[in-house]
């Protein structure tokens, strides 16, 4: 059986980004319904993206 460890909260940085209102509205009804927000699906969405670049390299 795997231990549980309590999960730490990695370091944040607030950044201002300007997202086209399409995008916003495709990200929102995506999300709905589910326990996502809006951020956790951005940076997931950043962290795929970003290990499909490095498979890429």
């Amino acid at each position: 059986m795997k231990r549980f460890k309590i999960p730490s909260i990695p370091p944040t940085t607030t950044k201002s980004i300007r997202f086209p209102n399409d995008i916003i509205e495709q990200v929102e009804n995506e999300i709905k319904g589910s326990n996502c927000t809006f951020t956790a699906f951005v940076i997931e969405a950043v962290r795929v993206a970003l290990a499909n670049l490095k498979e890429e390299k």
